[in-house]
């Protein structure tokens, strides 16, 4: 019987120890296809996987090089790459109107399938909400990009959305001008709530980011992503504080994780992408300002291991600026600036 238990202790450390250690990638150059029509992305601000393991991106077409053809600004991928659509881009006369972004920034695709989208323009005061085949639905917020942190009928250059699917709520990373995460209802874009750093109102106050200093008690700008777990919990990126906090639904402040906190300039935390096992072990940091990807323990952001450099080859980054994860554990990262890609990086072991 005491062989048994030592046996069986053995196991179970053993387990807790796999469970535990953060997952490997390698960059998988084939990915994605040659577009058609020979197509080229500009500046690739945005990525999202759907429930089917699709990935959607958005693009600026504008900052394609001239003489260059263009892709829409929305395109959705499958799970090999291939282009299956592409769509979006300035109201036309059809349908409701609405008013397209001068930057776009930021795609989410909620359980539902509809898309969301945001831009980070200096009139950019709105996010979008479309069928997944592109027919407009809803429009929350409008241009304008006035910054005022407590206004709840304009947002400020958002960067980022996700939905929670059972409370019907889309919150919003708010964002490039403003300090704050807001929610709204996400059918009829009615206002919920919304809150800044440690949970508090927020302050349209900015100061310079000193890693040395006491963090601030205000977000700084941008407030670059906000992400939802399935336990509840809220993980928003203060990207040039260097840090993740994380909240519940309702706004009250839970903890605060400092990534890479040396980092001055444009930040470590830009993006979050969320571990497809049962417990969401891993938060995946896409650190734009050092060209790598930081494996976080999402029970208490302690980093585990990282990939990528600064550069141009796969599997490195120029302005790594979001990142996403599917239910098979494959990575999938975008590059602003002059990188101009989407990546995919795959698990040495599936999840």
């Amino acid at each position: 019987m005491r062989h048994f238990l030592i046996l069986f202790m053995v196991l179970l450390l053993g387990a807790g120890a796999r469970a535990a250690e953060a997952p490997h990638l390698q960059v998988d150059p084939s990915w994605p296809k040659p577009l058609p029509h020979g197509w080229v992305l500009g500046e690739v601000s945005g990525v999202a996987t759907d429930a089917r393991d699709h990935v959607w991106i958005i693009h600026r077409p504008h900052s394609v090089p001239a003489g260059q053809p263009a892709a829409p600004p929305v395109i959705e991928f499958d799970p090999e790459g291939r282009l299956l659509q592409a769509w979006g881009g300035p109201w036309r006369g059809q349908g409701p109107r609405y008013d397209w972004f001068g930057n776009e920034h930021g795609v989410h695709v909620d359980p539902r399938g509809f898309v969301w989208l945001g831009g980070n323009g200096p009139q950019d005061g709105q996010v979008l909400k479309f069928t997944a085949d592109g027919r407009f639905v809803l429009q929350i917020g409008h241009p304008g990009g006035k910054v005022d942190s407590n206004d709840v009928t304009r947002l400020a250059r958002p960067a980022d959305v996700a939905v929670d699917i059972e409370a019907n709520e889309v919150y919003v990373a708010d964002g490039y001008g403003n300090h704050r995460v807001i929610v709204f209802d996400a059918e009829t874009g009615a206002y919920r709530r919304h809150w800044g750093a440690y949970g508090r109102r927020p302050v349209d106050q900015r100061r310079s980011y000193d890693p040395a200093a006491a963090p601030s008690s205000n977000f700084g700008n941008p407030v670059h992503c906000v992400k939802l777990a399935r336990d509840g919990l809220v993980y928003v990126c203060d990207r040039q504080n260097d840090r993740v906090q994380v909240f519940r639904h309702d706004g009250t402040f839970v903890a605060e994780w400092r990534i890479a906190p040396a980092t001055r300039g444009l930040g470590s935390v830009w993006d979050l992408g969320v571990w497809p096992d049962a417990a969401q072990s891993f938060l995946l940091d896409a650190d734009g300002g050092n060209g790598q990807v930081h494996i976080l323990r999402r029970a208490d952001g302690t980093v585990l291991g990282a990939f990528g450099r600064p550069g141009r080859q796969p599997g490195q980054f120029h302005w790594l600026h979001n990142i996403a994860v599917d239910s098979r554990g494959d990575v999938f990262t975008t590059e602003v600036d002059a990188g101009r890609r989407v990546q995919r990086f795959v698990p040495t072991a599936r999840p």
